[in-house]
């Protein structure tokens, strides 16, 4: 029997939890934010588990927890930092000739010049995001110059994004007509996807961000060939083990516009039949690769 330590919210605990242990994995909540933690006197064991699922998304927090478990992770440090920079993720991605949305760096301060230069590289509206943050956290849509330049000053005051120390945004085309797609890959092998769409009176109240924790609603569709593909390459590409790629798609392009190395499990009936016997064998041998060595 592996003992499995899963960081993630209770949500993905409680969903993966039966299905694991049918399989000889015992899964337990170990969370490492909002709670306070004794240095000298630690809650966990080094010996108490096997493995991690994926490290935990505040790092300062993951780091101490990390130090205490002495365990691999499915997804370790690196995965969930390298994915959290939306930024590096569009540069690598590039570099490897996919696709992505005409997106543009910022490293906060700039200019105001130089952000006029931006914005005006773009048919606004366009969409201005933080860097690090998750679940839509600070994004936002500027349709003419002077909103965008106000949104670029709130930046510039308050934004300083504290698990990494992160000032910096990405200015993007505003793709408005796209179906958004969240496509999973565990290692090398596409295993699921949900198409997440606002319901319509959401929409007609002008809401546009299609984050599951925004309102959408997350439905298991089973895509096509090419829209499989590109994910699994971009897993490939970042060397990410686990890892939701955010595909979004119009009448004539399709783009990969974030990706997340801590993504949550949906319910069992929006992946293929067999994932849960793929995710067991993961984590086996993110388990065995440490006895090993």
């Amino acid at each position: 029997m592996i003992d499995l330590a899963v960081a993630n919210a209770e949500e993905t605990f409680g969903r993966m939890r039966e299905p694991l242990a049918e399989r000889g994995i015992r899964v337990h909540h170990v969370p490492a934010s909002e709670r306070v933690v004794d240095l000298t006197d630690p809650p966990w064991d080094p010996d108490e588990y096997d493995a991690g699922f994926v490290y935990p998304g505040r790092l300062m927090e993951g780091g101490v927890a990390d130090a205490f478990l002495e365990i691999p992770w499915l997804n370790d440090h690196e995965a969930v930092l390298t994915s959290r920079n939306k930024a590096e993720v569009l540069a690598r991605l590039e570099r490897a000739d996919l696709p992505v949305p005409q997106s543009v760096y910022v490293s906060n301060d700039v200019a105001e010049a130089a952000l006029t230069d931006v914005f005006e590289r773009f048919d606004p509206p366009v969409v201005v995001k933080p860097n690090s943050t998750t679940r839509g956290v600070g994004v936002a849509k500027a349709g003419d110059l002077d909103s965008f330049l106000g949104i670029c000053d709130y930046l510039s005051l308050v934004h300083d994004y504290r698990a990494t120390g992160d000032r910096s945004f990405l200015v993007q085309e505003y793709l408005s007509d796209a179906v958004d797609y969240r496509v999973m890959v565990l290692e090398g092998e596409y295993v699921g996807a949900v198409e997440r769409r606002l319901p319509a009176d959401a929409l007609a109240d002008g809401q546009w961000k299609h984050n599951v924790h925004r309102g959408a609603e997350a439905t298991g569709v089973d895509l096509p060939r090419r829209h499989r593909e590109l994910a699994k390459t971009v897993a490939d590409v970042l060397e990410i083990p686990f890892l939701g790629v955010d595909v979004l798609e119009t009448d004539d392009r399709l783009v990969v516009n974030e990706t997340n190395a801590r993504p949550t499990i949906d319910e069992e009936t929006k992946y293929e039949p067999d994932f849960y016997d793929r995710l067991a064998d993961a984590i086996r041998s993110t388990a065995d690769a440490t006895r090993e060595g």
